[in-house]
Order: C-alpha cells, then sequence, then structure tokens
C-alpha cells in the first residue's frame, strides 16, 4: 500500500476502535480522524469535495425528524397509547410485550433513544408494581425500538443512507445509481420491500419475547390515562410522511427540505406556545450525532478515495468465489457480527459501495439483494449486546440509576435469541423475493 492509504487504514481502524472502546465523544473522534487524514493527503482530498460528498438529504430527514420526536414526545401521546394498552390487558407480561411492540412501531417514526425514554418509566413502574426486576422489561423496550427503525426510510440513518445512495443497477459493466423513495421500502420494483421483511422478523423476535415473558402472570393494575397537552405535533409527523411519501417520488433532495420545513413549522408552533420549553428541546436536540452523521460520509469518501473500497470488494469476491447465496450469507451473518459491537452507521455507508462493487463482479443485474442483506444484518446486530446501539446504552444507563446492573450475558440471553430470529425471517424473505 502506499503511504496515503495506510494512514487512511491507520486512522479509520484508530476512530473504529475509539467507538468501539467509548460511546462518548464519537462525532469528536470521526472529526480529529477527517483532519487526520486531510493533513496525511497533502492536498489530494480537497475541502470542497469532502464538503460535496456529505448526504445533505440523510441529514436534512434526520433533523427535521428527531426535532419533531421531541415535539411528539412532549405533547405525551406516546405516554398515551402504553396506559391504552395496559389498561386492556390481563397479565403483566403481556403488557410489557405489548408495550414493547408499541416500542417497536413508535421507532418507525420516532428516533430510538427518544423511544426508549418515553416508555422505559411505564416498564419500570409495572415491575415495581409486583416487585420483580426490570432488567428483562428495559432489555426488551431497547430491541424492540432498534426493530422497526429499519422497516420505513425514516426510521434510521442506515435506512436513510440505503435510500439515498446505496441502490444501483449494473449495466454493460457499469454502476447506475438510483435513489429508493418512501413507497419503495414497501414495494418496489413489483415485490414487497424492506418494510415486510422487517416485519416477517418483527414476528419471529416477539415470539421470542411472548416466551421470556409469559412467565409473568401478575394481574395489571388500571393506571390513569394520561392527558395529551397537544395533538398538534402528531398532526405536523403524520403531514411530514406524507410529504415524504410525495416528495421523494419526484426529487429525493426535496425530503430533507421537507424534514426541516416541518420541523421549523414545529418549533415556531412551540415557541408561540411555550418558549422555555421550546428552548429546552433545542437545547436537548442530538447536535452531536448530526455531526457525526456528516462526517461518516466524508471519511468514507476518504476510504474509496484511497482504493481501501475495493480492496475490501476483491477479499469478499474472492472468498464467496461467483456464488450469489454464499455473498448473501456472508454480507448478512458478517454485518451481524460486526455490528454487535460497532455503530452500524459506519460500517453500512462504508459496505454500500463493496456490495456493489461484488454484485457487478457476479454478473448480477443489480445490488438489491446484497444491499438489503446488508441492511437487516447492520441494523439487527446490534440488539446482542448492550453496547450495540445506542437504545441499548441508554436503557443500560437506566437501569444503572435504578440500581440494576446488566451484564454482558443479562443482556445477550434475550438479545442474542431475538436477534437470530428477527434475522432469520427478515433475510429468508429478501432471499426469496430478491435472491431466488
Amino acid at each position: 500500500m502506499d503511504q496515503y492509504k495506510t494512514a487512511v487504514v491507520v486512522i479509520f481502524c484508530a476512530v473504529y476502535l475509539f467507538l468501539v472502546l467509548s460511546k462518548k465523544y464519537r462525532a469528536r473522534a470521526i472529526w480529529i480522524g477527517i483532519v487526520a487524514i486531510y493533513l496525511f493527503s497533502r492536498g489530494r482530498l480537497r475541502l470542497v469535495e469532502m464538503f460535496l460528498n456529505v448526504n445533505w438529504t440523510v441529514l436534512g430527514i434526520f433533523a427535521g425528524t428527531l426535532i419533531l420526536a421531541e415535539l411528539f414526545i412532549e405533547s405525551k401521546v406516546p405516554v398515551l397509547l402504553s396506559d391504552w394498552i395496559i389498561n386492556r390487558t390481563r397479565t403483566v407480561g403481556m403488557a410489557m410485550l405489548w408495550v414493547c411492540i408499541l416500542s417497536s412501531l413508535l421507532s418507525i417514526a420516532v428516533e430510538n433513544v427518544a423511544t426508549v425514554l418515553i416508555v422505559a418509566p411505564i416498564a419500570i413502574a409495572l415491575s415495581k408494581r409486583i416487585n420483580v426486576s426490570p432488567v428483562p422489561f428495559l432489555i426488551g423496550i431497547s430491541i424492540s425500538s432498534n426493530l422497526q427503525g429499519t422497516a420505513t426510510l425514516i426510521g434510521d440513518p442506515p435506512s436513510m443512507i440505503l435510500a439515498a445512495q446505496g441502490i444501483f443497477d449494473i449495466k454493460d459493466g457499469q454502476l447506475v445509481h438510483r435513489v429508493m423513495n418512501f413507497f419503495q421500502f414497501f414495494w418496489f420494483h413489483g415485490k414487497p420491500s424492506i418494510f415486510f421483511a422487517v416485519q416477517v422478523g418483527a414476528v419471529l423476535s416477539f415470539a421470542v419475547l411472548y416466551l421470556f415473558y409469559r412467565r409473568y402472570k401478575q394481574s395489571t393494575d388500571r393506571v390513569e390515562v394520561e392527558h395529551v397537552t397537544s395533538w398538534v405535533p402528531t398532526i405536523l409527523l403524520s403531514l411530514m410522511i406524507v410529504a415524504l411519501a410525495i416528495t421523494t417520488t419526484i426529487r429525493f433532495w426535496m425530503a430533507g427540505v421537507v424534514c426541516m420545513i416541518a420541523a421549523l413549522v414545529g418549533v415556531l408552533w412551540s415557541a408561540r406556545r411555550d418558549w422555555s420549553g421550546t428552548k429546552t428541546i433545542l437545547k436537548r436536540y442530538d447536535y452531536s450525532t448530526t455531526a457525526f452523521l456528516a462526517g461518516v460520509f466524508i471519511i468514507v469518501h476518504a476510504l474509496q478515495d484511497a482504493g481501501v473500497i475495493q480492496d475490501i470488494a476483491d477479499y469478499i469476491h474472492g472468498t464467496v468465489g461467483s456464488s450469489p447465496v454464499l455473498a448473501y450469507i456472508f454480507v448478512v451473518w458478517f454485518s451481524v457480527l460486526f455490528s454487535a459491537v460497532v455503530d452500524n452507521v459506519p460500517y453500512i455507508t462504508a459496505m454500500l459501495p463493496v456490495v456493489a462493487d461484488v454484485s457487478m463482479r457476479m454478473g448480477m443485474p443489480n445490488n438489491y439483494l446484497l444491499a438489503f442483506g446488508l441492511l437487516i444484518g447492520s441494523c439487527l446486530g446490534g440488539n446482542i449486546t448492550h453496547i450495540g446501539a445506542s437504545a441499548n446504552i441508554v436503557s443500560i444507563g437506566i437501569l444503572r440509576r435504578e440500581g440494576h446492573h446488566v451484564s454482558f450475558w443479562d443482556f445477550a440471553k434475550i438479545g442474542l435469541p431475538f436477534t437470530i430470529a428477527a434475522t432469520i425471517g427478515g433475510s429468508l424473505f429478501i432471499w426469496f423475493f430478491w435472491g431466488a
């Protein structure tokens, strides 16, 4: 390897190692890595080029959705839904299973960490009433919230990245870039798409949670239903989703604009209603993750520029040969294992061009099969360990404050079978429709 490629690999690995060992200062770490790569490039990487390689549409979707999610939380609508479920179930185990399902559904449009913060107090209150540990309940909530974020374009950053820059047709040996609109997560080229694959995985994984929760046969007490402070955030969130469905079929870049406009309308409405509360929401906004996401695009561009992506594609192609089956299995399950300990955003951003290259070498007409498998594996793998996803880390932190310490095995004994069930179901669905 030349000196530049060596420097890029070493710096990228150092940043990744830091992300594995520490979940703090992620944005700082990746931007320090970018500065180091830029200095070692000696003019090979240009600032304008780095800026243009950030996918600003993805950032707009992420930022706008996150702000509306905060307003949605403050409106008390999610807590109302949780209270409604608890009052209509007979046992604590079934109540928690349905709360986990609610967490999963909320995460389709609400950021996963925010979903955990919404639902966790309900689980803790229930566990105190029946004098049992809240650990299995909080674990179930966190892994459920991670599941459905994969299902739609706005659910999780990896889905946004796939939609914006991860799909290719291969014509005359050349990659032809495509984008996925909101509807194509449900139906793509006349076939059921990612949303339905996730639902198949959800059915199997919630069967796993049922086996864990069915022993909690204590009856539930009725809870006082939370009063909704306003339905406006719910209406804005619904209108934003409708607008996304329309704009992504016209021009994908409009999706980011729509989300930011919806967020601006929400902030102005909130400020007029309660300025001090609005300031709190804006201070609580996750600026660090936004900066981290922007940095991921730049550092992955550096990997491509240095030829590292090509080297990885060479290795995978040499390992699996010309078999689409082996390539698909390798991509799905390697992604599961890797994402169990490493953030999936930089991983999927780096691997999408790899699977496109591998697909082209195998003579496949597109990279849909491997790209969809990559998304399923990398998003669900984070449910295996307590450090695999931000929502898991937040859940463990809440439990620690309550005096409950969660070991690796405490988490894995629920997260591992949940992940295996969801991945098997989702990946087999994708293979049946896209690989057979």
